[in-house]
């Protein structure tokens, strides 16, 4: 007689793999320049182009969401893709956040209050909804949109957060980098050694190496009056995305697979313990 079979739980993608990059120190490094670009490339729209914070801001909003759309129809991880939907963001937060700061009206501070309630409201939505904010299981067209609106909200948070420390705070840019520089390396100190959530650690290390690019750019491109090196706006980004699409061709990436679970245990990305 025939043995009966277990069910066998459907799916039309690889439960194994995302379409996100392992989390390696090159991907931290691609971060970290990727948001230095959003700051230079940013500036050079809105303030070399002279374009505008809400022309510059419906420019890359277009950018994001068509990149947004090919990285959600992709079937598998494409390293360039995913690096150009990140570049989008950060450059959208860039111009995003000084239209709320200065083109609004609201200040450093509530422009990053407003944008922090923001993030917050998009992972709560998104752990009510899936059960998890990990990025380990970034599978389905429902957790990438969580994970992309999540991103753009911590790009854009970052950069508010950077422009306040720099400017309102007055540590300046180089103080406002080493400030977010030392938070990223006690975040990655936590990482190695306590017990502290994964989760809890990634989203916190993604939202403070974007103010550190932030401010790195910033001190890259701003006047020598105002505490930069007034570099090209417009050569500093080339150069930036010479250095990643350098990154990206020598050092092969490979998507998070992340620990190993049952598909039959999972139902739409949440798992059912």
């Amino acid at each position: 007689m025939q043995q009966p079979t277990s069910p066998q739980f459907p799916t039309s993608f690889d439960w194994g793999a995302t379409k996100v990059p392992e989390l390696t120190l090159t991907f931290w490094l691609l971060k970290i320049t990727a948001t230095t670009l959003g700051e230079t490339g940013g500036d050079t729209v809105t303030m070399t182009l002279n374009w505008g914070y809400l022309t510059g801001t419906a420019i890359f909003l277009a950018a994001l969401l068509t990149l947004v759309a090919a990285q959600t129809a992709a079937k598998t991880f494409h390293p360039f893709l995913y690096w150009a939907t990140i570049v989008a963001s950060t450059t959208f937060g860039t111009t995003m956040a000084d239209l709320v700061d200065r083109s609004l009206g609201i200040g450093y501070p509530g422009g990053a209050t407003l944008l922090m309630l923001c993030l917050l409201a998009v992972l709560g939505v998104w752990y009510w909804t899936v059960g998890s904010i990990t990025v380990e299981r970034v599978v389905t067209p429902k957790t990438e949109a969580f994970y992309w609106a999540a991103i753009t909200c911590s790009q854009t948070l970052g950069t508010a957060l950077g422009d306040w420390t720099a400017d309102s705070i007055g540590l300046g840019y180089d103080g406002g980098a080493l400030i977010f520089g030392a938070s990223v390396a006690l975040v990655a100190a936590a990482y190695y050694w306590t017990s502290t959530s994964r989760v809890t650690l990634f989203w916190a290390a993604f939202i403070l190496t974007r103010p550190l690019g932030a401010t790195v750019g910033d001190f890259l491109d701003k006047p020598v009056s105002e505490g930069g090196l007034a570099l090209s706006r417009p050569l500093a980004s080339a150069v930036l995305a010479a250095f990643m699409v350098g990154c990206i061709l020598l050092v092969p990436q490979r998507p998070d697979r992340g620990p190993h679970r049952d598909p039959s245990q999972m139902r739409d990305g949440r798992s059912a313990r």
